[in-house]
């Protein structure tokens, strides 16, 4: 199963590739969509959705699973994160996908083990658990990674949950 992880943002929209085969999960692809500031936010929105759609095209992932916005100190900021969610939100709608959100303690719980880890501990279990050298230098890429990891290990929990009750 492939699962697309998107952490979403106007400047910076993470993306990851994550499959999980026989229990173990590698990583396809990730990295970011950079937006240009001086562009209105209209054209970078539309280079986001764009580009959400080519990625899904391309690795055919069977869902999506995207970060929720849990709170926002800055009002502006939470706007803008706000209408990038909905711009890949309608990319996975366009695409066919089956959309997951998650908010970032669930990620934190489901990649590290405690909703309150630090993210310097969600990476090293990322990197752990997709074999990797060195974490990729963006947050926001390693933050997909994350949010991939942890949609899948949530459809695990899920399916031995379902097996259990039959």
């Amino acid at each position: 199963m492939i699962i697309m992880g998107v952490d979403p943002g106007v400047a910076i929209t993470g993306y990851a590739f994550v499959e999980e085969e026989g229990g173990q999960f590698t990583r396809l692809a990730s990295g970011c969509i950079l937006t240009g500031k001086e562009s209105p936010t209209s054209l970078r929105l539309a280079q986001i959705y764009e580009q959400v759609l080519a990625l899904a095209a391309a690795y055919r992932p069977e869902a999506m699973a995207l970060e929720k916005i849990f709170f926002h100190k800055n009002t502006r900021t939470a706007l803008q994160v706000g209408e990038a969610r909905g711009t890949v939100i309608l990319a996975a709608a366009k695409s066919g996908l089956e959309l997951f959100e998650y908010t970032p303690l669930q990620v934190k719980q489901a990649v590290a083990g405690y909703g309150k880890s630090e993210k310097a501990q969600v990476q090293k279990m990322v990197q752990l658990l997709l074999h990797l050298e060195k974490m990729p230098a963006v947050d926001d890429e390693a933050d997909a990674l994350a949010i991939a990891l942890c949609h899948l290990q949530h459809r695990r929990f899920q399916e031995a949950v379902e097996g259990a009750r039959k």
